[in-house]
C-alpha cells in the first residue's frame, strides 16, 4: 500500500507539472504585428511547439505568419518577419453574405461550404450553375452598416477560388470539423 502511495505521488507530480505559455487574447489576422494586448498567460501541461511566457519578447513585434485564433496556444512558428499565407496551393477568397446567408456564430478556424444562393428574381440561374465550394474560415468582419453584408474571408483550393468569386449572394454551411463531406 505504501508502495502504490508513494508510486501514485510521483505520477501526479510528472502529470500535474505545468508551465506558463501564450495564448492568444484576440484574433490576429495575417500581417498584423504581435501587441502585448494580444496575449495573454495560461498555465498548462504542454511539451514544445508552444511559446513559453519566458520567450514573450521574441513574438512581440512580430507580424503573425498565419491567421491566429483567439484563445489557442502560441506556436513559434506562428510569427516571423514575413507571412506565409496563404499556404501553397491555398487562395484566401473575401465574400459578401448578407443577413440569414450564414450562422450568426460562424468564427474563424469552422470548415464550410458556400453555395450559390437565390438570384434577384428568386429562381437559380439557369445559364450556368456554379457548385459549392468547400473552405476554412479565416476571418469574418461584421456589416458596416445595419442590415449590410458581413465579410466572409475564406482560405480555398487555388482551383476553386474563381468558382468562389463567382458565386452570386453566397450561403454558408458549417461542415463537421473533421471529415470529408463535401458540398
Amino acid at each position: 500500500m505504501v508502495v502504490s502511495a508513494v508510486g501514485f505521488t510521483l505520477v501526479a507530480q510528472v502529470v500535474g507539472e505545468r508551465e506558463e505559455v501564450l495564448v492568444l487574447a484576440r484574433d490576429v489576422p495575417v500581417g498584423q504585428v504581435l501587441k502585448a494586448g494580444d496575449l495573454r498567460v495560461v498555465e498548462v501541461a504542454a511539451e514544445g511547439s508552444v511559446v513559453p511566457v519566458a520567450e514573450r519578447g521574441s513574438v512581440l513585434g512580430r507580424q503573425a505568419r498565419v491567421p491566429l485564433v483567439s484563445g489557442s496556444l502560441l506556436a513559434p512558428g506562428q510569427v516571423g518577419t514575413k507571412a506565409a499565407f496563404p499556404p501553397a496551393g491555398s487562395s484566401q477568397v473575401a465574400l459578401a453574405v448578407e443577413p440569414g446567408g450564414a450562422p450568426p456564430d460562424l468564427s474563424p478556424g469552422q470548415r464550410i461550404a458556400v453555395l450559390p444562393g437565390p438570384v434577384a428574381d428568386g429562381k437559380a440561374a439557369e445559364e450556368e450553375v456554379v457548385s459549392a465550394v468547400a473552405g476554412t474560415v479565416t476571418g469574418v468582419r461584421a456589416p458596416e452598416a445595419a442590415g449590410g453584408p458581413r465579410v466572409v474571408s475564406v482560405l480555398v483550393e487555388t482551383g476553386a477560388a474563381r468558382r468562389a468569386a463567382q458565386l452570386e449572394h453566397p450561403r454558408v454551411v458549417v461542415l463537421p470539423a473533421q471529415g470529408r463531406e463535401a458540398p
